[in-house]
């Protein structure tokens, strides 16, 4: 039994919750019978094949359900230092990468990958979705990478990964591209991934694109309209084709930067279209801040999609990081706070919506189970130092304990001297 005591929730309450360590249960959440602030008791005596009963005094910390990142690229994290891309846009990200494929092997991409991965579970996620590049040149590398890191990960934080075919992906040029994915789905892959609004025919690409997944029987994460040109709307033909043949909950629409550049009518009926066929939402504020607009020096626009319209609709609207410190990006934490930091500062949210975003909403979005701090739901908890849910957010203290299953997967103490 894992027993969390004095923790704050977001409604104010101080409680004490109790843990199956066995199940990965929350079994209960009680007020809290007061606490003295001292150090995590010793583990008593276990009962035969029980884990040992631990006490951690919380008190100070606030408890959430824990975040998860949707949107990853750990196949290419961490080569900031090694891959330049002195344009700083999506192109020149783009060649960058494509230039140096040949330096990246199975061996580096897993350990990167591991690394990168262990950074987020530090900052509380204790499930990732990460995208893993399929081209011709670069073959399976990434998806084999991926899947070793994910074994070496399996004990503290679920790994989903996704099948990110290049382009052309429609059309007998298409061909072998269409073999390297239903490859990479029979390697390991969990999630079928592509970029319609990059090919000649997006419409035909989202249709070739969703019925290999339902060949397979796949969820469906699909970079979706990262441009600022209006004239791209994909996200429309998507949303239709869903609602027509697809269940709620199957497919996911990453970036759909395009949006926020419409007129509000367009917004609120493309929302609205994206709220009945019931595909999420994924916003990437920190990579697109960092590539967008950098041709337009003047009332520069932020990448973002639009979110109150999606959120007023109803969307499940998740956030992520998407890349960390690469040709993509050349900065991020790894911490799912800074995404929602960005959120309330970029997106206009408010801070309970930005939490929700890369919590509550991106399990949704990873076909996950509800988290919650209420009796009943999975043991996937983030305690963080802090009083408020906006002071959480603002402050991104260190000090955080993650719970992953019912077990504390990671605790970070952070000692001030002066």
């Amino acid at each position: 039994m894992l027993r969390l005591t004095g923790a704050q929730v977001e409604d104010g309450r101080v409680v004490d919750v109790e843990v199956d360590e066995v199940a990965g249960l929350i079994t209960s959440v009680a007020p809290s019978r007061g606490h003295d602030h001292a150090a995590p008791t010793e583990p008593a005596e276990p009962t035969a094949g029980a884990p040992p009963d631990v006490t951690l005094d919380l008190g100070g910390y606030l408890l959430l359900p824990a975040p998860a990142e949707p949107h990853a690229h750990l196949d290419k994290a961490l080569l900031a230092e090694r891959i330049l891309n002195p344009a700083g846009d999506l192109l020149g990200a783009i060649s960058a990468m494509e230039a140096n494929r040949h330096t990246l092997t199975v061996d580096d991409i897993a350990e990167r990958a591991e690394r990168a991965a262990r950074l987020l579970v530090r900052s509380g996620v204790t499930a990732i979705r990460s995208h893993a590049d399929i081209t011709l040149v670069h073959g399976l590398r990434s998806v084999e990478g991926l899947a070793r890191a994910r074994e070496c990960l399996r004990d503290i934080v679920d790994l989903q990964i996704v099948a990110l075919v290049s382009w052309p992906i429609t059309g007998p040029e298409g061909a072998e591209l269409r073999d390297l994915l239903r490859a990479a789905l029979e390697i390991g892959a969990d999630v079928v991934g592509g970029c319609p609004h990059l090919e000649g025919d997006p419409s035909e690409a989202n249709a070739t694109l969703l019925g290999i997944a339902d060949d397979h029987d796949r969820l469906v994460d699909l970079h979706t309209d990262e441009t600022l040109d209006p004239t791209v709307l994909g996200l429309r033909d998507l949303a239709a084709r869903v609602a027509k043949d697809r269940a709620p909950g199957t497919v996911t629409a990453s970036h759909c930067v395009s949006l926020g550049m419409q007129p509000p009518e367009v917004q609120e009926a493309v929302a609205d279209e994206v709220a009945a066929a019931g595909v999420s939402v994924v916003t990437l504020p920190q990579t697109n801040l960092y590539l967008m607009g950098r041709d337009r020096p003047v009332a520069t626009p932020r990448g973002l999609t639009a979110l109150r319209p999606l959120l007023d609709a109803g969307v499940n609207v998740a956030a992520g990081a998407d890349n960390l410190q690469d040709p993509f990006n050349l900065v991020g934490r790894a911490d799912p706070l800074e995404t929602a930091a960005l959120l309330v500062m970029a997106g206009h949210v408010a801070p309970e919506e930005a939490y929700t975003a890369v919590s509550r909403a991106s399990r949704a979005a990873l076909g996950l189970p509800a988290t919650g701090v209420v009796p009943g739901a999975p043991a996937e908890l983030l305690a963080v130092r802090a009083t408020s849910l906006r002071e959480a957010i603002a402050a991104a203290s260190h000090d955080r304990v993650v719970v992953h299953r019912g077990r504390v997967v990671s605790r970070t103490r952070v000692v001030q001297e002066a």
